[in-house]
């Protein structure tokens, strides 16, 4: 299910990033999977596919963002529900959307970071750019592939 596009960045990540409806395009891209996250209160962001070169280049490009988001679903399928662009470098902010920011020592072992989440291809409840989707889960999770 596509999210709402009332949001024109998320109708444009959405164009931008269409092709990392098949994972493998993103491991050919050079994206590798990290562990499911969950929130504390329940929710999950899914599984990232992390691009490290993206991550190192502080540069915001919504086509090319530094995390791409799956579902884990039943028999190791993987759905494209959104995707997160991460930077060191701030207060940073895409087509007028700030991103919030993270600091350390955090969760994922970074330093000091900006990130936005665009929840392009599963509606969020909680909002379009929210880190945390209440109907996202990791429950069906399984190896990601690599």
């Amino acid at each position: 299910m596509a999210a709402s596009s009332a949001n024109p960045l998320v109708e444009e990540v959405r164009n931008a990033n269409a092709r990392f409806k098949d994972v493998s395009v993103a491991v050919a891209e050079g994206y590798k999977p990290i562990a499911c996250a969950s929130g504390v209160e329940g929710g999950s962001m899914g599984i990232h596919y992390v691009s490290e070169s993206r991550l190192k280049d502080d540069a915001i490009d919504i086509a090319h963002p530094e995390a791409v988001m799956y579902e884990p679903s039943a028999g190791g399928k993987l759905t494209l529900i959104g995707v997160e662009y991460i930077t060191s470098k701030g207060p940073a902010e895409l087509n007028g959307h700030l991103f919030s920011f993270h600091t350390a020592p955090n969760r994922y072992g970074l330093g000091p970071f900006y990130e936005l989440h665009v929840w392009a291809w599963k509606k969020n409840r909680s909002g379009a750019f929210a880190d945390m989707n209440p109907d996202v889960s990791c429950d069906a999770v399984a190896t990601p592939a690599k």
